[in-house]
């Protein structure tokens, strides 16, 4: 059996981890649409989240327009901005990868959504002199239809729990 999983998994902590260092207050912004499939996988993670971080934490359900959201996270004055959606990363579903925002759209990693997220995270980062990130994970079946499958089950929860762990919890 391959150990590049467990890899994976410790190369996106190891990631975070340093991502997260110097947060004093992190938005988590769940992207994605409730009827396609994994596509949802961000706002069910933030859902997993909610009422389980600490005070430094605000938590988002964007779904399709997290642009609509930016008045909102600047008015929370973040030190660390994390949009987690669904990302075409050409990998095992359920496989995540924390990018900045300048990398989404190259050949590697491709948002699901036509929004261009490059150009809402340079405006969100002007607006708010926050760090942003975006926690990618490749879907599985991202067509018409509700609920995650089976990898994005398991991945939601890996990720949430890796979450709680790295967060920020007292002020």
């Amino acid at each position: 059996m391959s150990n590049q999983p467990r890899r994976d998994t410790n190369k996106l902590r190891d990631k975070l981890r340093s991502w997260l260092t110097e947060a004093d207050s992190v938005v988590i912004a769940g992207i994605g649409n409730p009827i396609r499939r994994d596509d949802f996988i961000g706002v069910e993670i933030v859902r997993t989240l909610r009422g389980r971080t600490g005070p430094l934490v605000n938590l988002l359900e964007c779904e399709t327009a997290p642009e609509s959201f930016i008045g909102q996270i600047a008015k929370l004055q973040p030190t660390h901005v994390l949009l987690i959606d669904a990302g075409i990363l050409k990998q095992k579903p359920g496989a995540s990868v924390l990018v900045e925002p300048d990398q989404v759209g190259s050949e590697s990693v491709v948002s699901t959504h036509a929004l261009p997220l490059q150009i809402m995270c340079r405006y969100l980062a002007e607006t708010t002199n926050a760090t942003i990130a975006l926690l990618l994970i490749q879907p599985k079946d991202a067509t018409f239809g509700e609920g995650l499958t089976a990898e994005l089950l398991k991945a939601k929860t890996q990720l949430a729990s890796l979450l709680l762990r790295l967060l920020p919890t007292t002020q």
